[in-house]
């Protein structure tokens, strides 16, 4: 069995942990026959992605080489992690968006601790294999803060409409008062340029793509 991963238990001061903060995502189950809480479920998943496990089968396989003391630190109070056909039925009926709000939020305030410019970079990235497999708003666009690596907030680009587009409805959400904002030079707009200075932050465009 490989060692467990060191959990982490030193937060800065006012910042929840993560697993608490999951639980603000609503659990569409119903109240019968739930085996695992749903943050522990999601804690999971994020866990495991970030140790580059990304499939389903890959997720519950890493539960469950690491045993009762990580699984219980997730929130699996038994110790037991859940098999593939429960992580597929969780992470294709959660409501998203409220997870993404959620995360963005946390984010947001992990970052905000620092005490160190800010610099939120916006870019759009097609997700690896969905167009094989039909799936739908394959194509985000993300604000990154490579301070942490953080994804501070994404929207989904619909397949009849552009970055242009979707990026406007990013900065609705995306805090920009006193940060430098990075964009891709095809989002060198002058809508978008005049939208993050009017919400308080400076636009900084980047050099076209080879």
């Amino acid at each position: 069995m490989p060692h467990a991963p060191d959990i982490p238990t030193n937060l800065p001061v006012g910042i929840p942990a993560l697993l608490h903060v999951l639980k603000q995502v609503p659990d569409f189950r119903s109240k019968h026959g739930k085996r695992y809480p749903l943050e522990a479920i999601l804690a999971l998943g994020i866990a495991a992605t970030l140790c580059g496990y990304n499939s389903y089968g890959a997720m519950a396989e890493w539960g469950k080489n690491y045993g009762q003391e990580l699984a219980q630190a997730l929130g699996f109070t038994n110790g037991k992690t859940p098999s593939v056909g429960t992580l597929f039925t969780v992470f294709s009926q959660v409501d998203k968006q409220a997870l993404e709000a959620v995360l963005s939020a946390w984010n947001e305030q992990v970052l905000s601790t620092l005490g160190k410019p800010i610099t939120p970079s916006v870019d759009g990235k097609t997700l690896r294999g969905s167009r094989k497999q039909q799936a739908l708003e394959s194509h985000l666009l993300s604000a990154v803060s490579h301070e942490l690596g953080l994804c501070l907030c994404q929207e989904a680009v619909a397949g009849k409409e552009n970055e242009i587009v979707a990026v406007q409805r990013l900065l609705g959400d995306l805090i920009v008062k006193g940060r430098v904002v990075t964009m891709d030079a095809l989002l060198t707009q002058k809508d978008i340029a005049r939208q993050i200075v009017l919400k308080g932050g400076t636009s900084s465009h980047a050099q076209a793509r080879s």
